[in-house]
């Protein structure tokens, strides 16, 4: 398999985390704040490793979005717009999957979705165009 087929395999997983990301926090209600921030930072971390798939660079089993995102700002400066994104949506990974955790307020849960869609777009429109 090719590493564009591969790597767009990885960005319809990656385009479902965020539309569910959506639908939890849209449309469900009460609104489902933790499993809203969760599928956002699994929507960044497979869009991030579709781009590093994409590039035919291998890539840690993490959810640390800061070290992919260092990855991928290897091969482009680009990935330097939305670092502070991939900081902030790296706690979610364990944050919103557990009882117990801080709790995430629903304007913090607006904040990851856009978060979220900045590193799925740059990941997606990189593997478009390159």
């Amino acid at each position: 398999m090719s590493g564009l087929s591969q790597a767009s395999q990885w960005l319809k997983f990656a385009r479902d985390d965020l539309i569910i990301a959506r639908h939890a926090f849209k449309e469900v209600h009460p609104k489902q704040i933790f499993i809203s921030c969760y599928h956002c930072q699994q929507a960044a971390e497979k869009a991030l490793k579709a781009f590093l798939i994409f590039k035919e660079q291998a890539f840690p089993f993490t959810h640390d979005l800061d070290w992919l995102c260092r990855l991928c700002a290897g091969f482009l400066d680009k990935f330097e717009d939305v670092a502070n994104d991939c900081t902030d949506l790296t706690p979610y990974a364990t944050q919103a999957r557990y009882p117990g955790t801080e709790e995430i307020t629903e304007s913090e849960a607006e904040s990851a979705l856009r978060k979220a869609e900045r590193v799925f777009a740059l990941c997606e429109s990189l593997i478009k165009t390159e």
